[in-house]
């Protein structure tokens, strides 16, 4: 089969998780996929609301050239040795990639925040070391990304372009999903930043009298956005996801926290599956005319030098091979879509050893 039947009759979405600089596997799938299809709906949470800006405030022609400038921009500089390393001197790399981005931010992304850790200090009672300290809510301000997103991204033309671009936040206050979608709702830099808004790192951002939160602390692979209620057509989901539910067990303290943190995202997506395949079989009971959904679903599986801290490496080499492994695992995927049925409910496809 060509491409174009792969996907004829199918209108196709492209679902895109949080995972911070883990997010360059984004640009691989992005690269691949968009040599196939044209995404009819593109939804982000966290990170994957920054590639998906840039994706659909550019046209066609430039849009990766965009997405890779925004990885170049933030990128931390090394060199190809870094590549080279055994795994366990390569992890300890990889963490003072990330402890650095910690302490200093990324340009064009972040930088530190007064008082921000030092508010930590302020504890009451008579071990307070600074008790005048004002307090504060996070380390780091990501209001340089605003800056970023408007050399990267037309918002007249993310706003107006006929495909629909959708992302959220979490109300931290009433715990509610607080979604915005193009067609509705007119989507600017500042809703960008509520949706990577990770604490304790970044502070909410205040919209419309909401304080907002990362959605990806409750959401993170947003599939229901696109899988749950009827169908109009039959409908192909590629779903990116940066966190992988199989892993290695855990022999130190960095690799406990690193698990922990993979399974902490990786179930979120895992159960939305779950609960999405006995929906779409539900409906096709009661309606068997509802039509077909097939998702692909690619996950980043990081390999063994990838630690706790490995969201914030931002590494050249890094970002590099997270991009590779997108560009790999998703032609791998698109091969198996040819022989897989077409009249599902909800047939997944995905790189997940389970």
């Amino acid at each position: 089969m060509t491409d174009r039947v792969l996907a004829d009759g199918f209108r196709t979405a492209l679902v895109l998780g949080g995972g911070n600089a883990l997010g360059a596997y984004h640009l691989g799938v992005a690269e691949a996929l968009l040599a196939r299809v044209e995404p009819d709906r593109v939804v982000g949470c966290s990170i994957g609301a920054v590639t998906g800006a840039i994706l659909m405030g550019n046209p066609p022609a430039t849009r990766l050239d965009r997405l890779r400038e925004f990885w170049a921009r933030t990128g931390q500089a090394d060199g190809r040795w870094l590549g080279w390393m055994p795994d366990a001197l390569r992890a300890r790399w990889s963490n003072a990639y990330g402890v650095a981005a910690l302490l200093a931010g990324r340009p064009g992304l972040s930088h530190l925040r007064a008082p921000g850790l030092l508010s930590h200090l302020r504890a009451p009672g008579l071990l307070s070391i600074l008790p005048l300290m004002p307090p504060d809510v996070s380390l780091q301000d990501h209001a340089p990304l605003a800056a970023t997103l408007d050399r990267l991204v037309d918002w007249d033309r993310l706003n107006d372009a006929p495909g629909r671009f959708a992302c959220f936040a979490l109300d931290l206050e009433r715990g509610e999903e607080v979604w915005w979608e193009t067609g509705r709702d007119r989507i600017g830099a500042r809703h960008i930043l509520a949706c990577t808004a990770l604490p304790p790192l970044f502070p909410p951002v205040e919209i419309d009298g909401r304080l907002l939160w990362d959605g990806g602390l409750a959401n993170n692979l947003p599939l229901d956005r696109v899988l749950s209620g009827p169908l109009g057509a039959p409908l192909l989901v590629v779903a990116s996801d940066l966190y992988a539910p199989m892993g290695d067990r855990p022999r130190s303290l960095d690799g406990a926290a690193t698990r922990a943190q993979d399974l902490a995202f990786a179930m979120q997506a895992r159960k939305r599956i779950e609960a999405l395949t006995r929906e779409r079989d539900l409906r096709r009971a009661a309606r068997p005319e509802e039509p077909s959904a097939i998702l692909l679903h690619l996950i980043h599986r990081p390999p063994a030098h990838q630690r706790a801290l490995k969201a914030l490496d931002y590494s050249g080499t890094a970002l590099h091979e997270r991009a590779t492994q997108g560009r790999s695992d998703i032609e791998a995927l698109w091969g198996r879509l040819a022989e897989s049925p077409r009249d599902a409910a909800l047939e997944v496809l995905s790189n997940d050893a389970t």
